[in-house]
């Protein structure tokens, strides 16, 4: 009897020891996501998107970008456990150094969390010399495609005449009948380009379609936090304008009384500001009439 139950036990340890092999579920194909279908939008694009933009830019400023947006995401995910490892910190007190412990370490991670981020002496630098290298580069090219000019001598603030379009296009024919020589438009450097975009609007003449709104705002995503990397030269950013206008179907105003209203730096900051909120809810798709 003895005998029978060990062979029994020793029966049972085997089983127990075999492989177990789980069954996939059926009716989902390997590798495909759940609802992949239901999130694609074939909705016609309504402004200058992303993809638009790397058929103007060179392939090392496409890579350039992709490298600039792994930055970004590495260097907020990096905030994110600083802010906390100092909350932890700060609730522990220091990990067993009492509460002096705890103040003098949190303020060291206070410390590192201000100089993650550059000074503004730093930053003011970055934006000179990068200013400095493509305003030299634009004036040794001398290829007629823009000029700049400083605005009273300010490094940062440039009046950039655009005297190329397409040349088979309504709007070079336009110009060329009204003798305007060129596009002008005004283009402003925040304190932290080139990591932010530039604000830039047409001055002259009066345009209508090509994605100019009103006071001369431009509706591209290029020009946004969102589609903006520090790898776009504005050489790279008016070809893409000059494109873009072409596109859009833009034409010089002619209309009696409206083609002598002046564009306005204070309409122009309004309307694209307005045009931002709407396209992040949308996204840069066509967005609803009653949301302009």
């Amino acid at each position: 009897m003895a005998t029978l139950l060990r062979k029994i036990g020793l029966i049972r340890l085997h089983d127990r020891d075999k492989p177990r092999t789980q069954s996939k579920p059926s009716g989902i194909a390997k590798g495909q996501p759940e609802g992949e279908g239901t999130r694609r939008n074939n909705a016609n694009k309504h402004c200058q998107t992303a993809n638009e933009t790397n058929n103007i830019l060179s392939t090392p400023e496409i890579k350039a970008r992709k490298l600039d947006q792994v930055g970004k995401d590495k260097a907020g995910s990096g905030k994110d456990k600083l802010g906390k490892d100092a909350k932890e910190k700060q609730q522990t007190g220091g990990g067993g150094g009492g509460g002096g412990g705890g103040s003098k370490n949190h303020q060291c991670l206070l410390l590192l969390d201000t100089t993650a981020g550059a000074s503004p002496q730093h930053c003011t630098q970055v934006r000179t010399r990068r200013l400095m290298k493509e305003l030299q580069e634009i004036r040794r090219l001398g290829d007629n495609f823009i000029t700049v000019e400083l605005v009273e001598d300010n490094l940062y603030d440039w009046n950039v005449k655009l005297h190329q379009v397409d040349k088979d296009s309504a709007l070079w024919q336009d110009m060329k009948e009204t003798s305007t020589e060129f596009i002008l438009l005004n283009v402003t450097f925040p304190d932290n380009f080139p990591f932010s975009p530039p604000f830039m609007r047409v001055l002259t003449p009066r345009l209508e379609n090509g994605y100019v709104l009103d006071g001369g705002a431009i509706c591209m995503e290029l020009l946004t936090p969102r589609g903006w990397s520090s790898a776009y030269t504005v050489e790279a950013v008016m070809r893409q304008f000059a494109a873009s206008l072409v596109k859009g179907q833009g034409r010089i105003c002619r209309k009696a009384g409206k083609s002598k209203k002046a564009f306005s730096r204070k309409e122009a900051e309004a309307t694209f500001k307005s045009l931002v909120k709407t396209h992040e809810k949308y996204g840069w798709v066509s967005p609803p009439v009653s949301d302009g």
